[in-house]
């Protein structure tokens, strides 16, 4: 499992080099169950400066979380994406 994890994410950094110049502003998508404790987890991943826009699935048994934040590299991001792990039920898109 670790070693596909590792492969997504040195393809992740090729796709990001190629797609992206940082430093830029880069989209995060997440979904999480809708709990205030998720929300407020997913929401410290991010600086004071990010953007952050939360929004309610129909049924409202998840929320789908939308943060806009300047990064300085492929890196950055994939960090980020890694600190996002530790938060139970949350899903990268």
């Amino acid at each position: 499992m670790q070693k596909d994890k590792e492969a997504f994410y040195k393809d992740l950094k090729k796709k990001l080099k190629k797609q992206h110049k940082f430093p830029s502003v880069y989209m995060f998508k997440f979904i999480v169950p809708n709990d205030n404790k998720l929300h407020a987890q997913v929401e410290a991943l991010f600086g004071s400066e990010a953007q952050i826009a939360i929004r309610e699935s129909r049924n409202g048994n998840f929320v789908s979380v939308t943060a806009k934040e300047m990064m300085l590299s492929a890196d950055k991001v994939i960090e980020r994406y890694r600190e996002a792990e530790s938060i139970e039920g949350i899903i990268s898109l």
